[in-house]
C-alpha cells in the first residue's frame, strides 16, 4: 500500500485498512467462485493466486501520467490496473483522488464506499474479469456487488440504469 497524494489520509480515514480488507474481499470473491485466471491464460486453481498487488492511492496528475504511458490516453480516471509480472506479484492498482471524489460526490455515495468499491474493481481486473462485452460486464458488476456486501457496503450498481 502506498498513499502518494496525502490528501487521501483525511479524505478516507484508514484509507489502508479500508482499500486492504477490499482487496482481500475481491481475491476471496473469485476464489469462492472459481473465476481467477492463470498466469498463462485459462483458469487457475480456486485458492489461487499467492502473491501481493500493490495498491497506489495518488492524484489526478500521477494516474494521467500512467494513463498516458501504459495506455495513451491522456486523461485521468478512477483506477488502473496492471497485472503482474512475475510469480507472486498480482499486479497493480492506482487510484486518482480527485476523481474518485468527483465520482462519489456525483453518486451520492462516500469517498470510503467509492474506494473500496474501485478497489475491488480493480483486484477483479487483476484476476481475470473485464467488462468489455456486456456479459463480462454483467458478471463483473455482481462480483462486485457481493463483494461490497462481504464488506458490509452498499451495492453500487443498485440504482443504475
Amino acid at each position: 500500500m502506498l498513499i502518494d497524494a496525502p490528501a487521501w489520509r483525511a479524505a478516507v480515514p484508514r484509507a489502508e485498512s479500508l482499500a486492504r480488507r477490499a482487496a482481500e474481499a475481491a481475491w476471496a470473491e473469485m476464489a469462492q467462485d472459481g473465476f481467477l485466471e492463470g498466469p498463462h491464460g485459462g483458469y487457475a486453481p480456486v485458492g489461487a493466486p499467492a502473491g501481493a498487488m500493490t495498491i497506489l492511492l495518488t492524484d489526478d496528475r500521477a494516474v494521467k501520467r500512467l494513463n498516458s504511458d501504459h495506455r495513451g490516453k491522456t486523461k485521468s480516471t478512477n483506477v488502473l490496473s496492471f497485472p503482474g509480472e512475475g510469480f507472486g506479484h498480482l499486479g497493480d492498482v492506482a487510484l486518482a483522488l480527485g476523481v474518485v471524489r468527483r465520482e462519489a460526490r456525483a453518486a451520492g455515495r462516500k469517498v470510503a464506499t467509492h474506494l473500496a468499491h474501485l478497489v475491488a474493481h480493480g483486484a477483479l481486473h487483476l484476476g481475470g474479469h473485464d467488462h468489455i462485452e456486456a456479459g463480462e460486464a454483467r458478471r463483473m458488476e455482481r462480483a462486485e456487488a457481493r463483494i461490497m456486501r462481504r464488506l458490509g457496503l452498499p451495492n453500487p450498481w443498485r440504482g443504475v440504469t
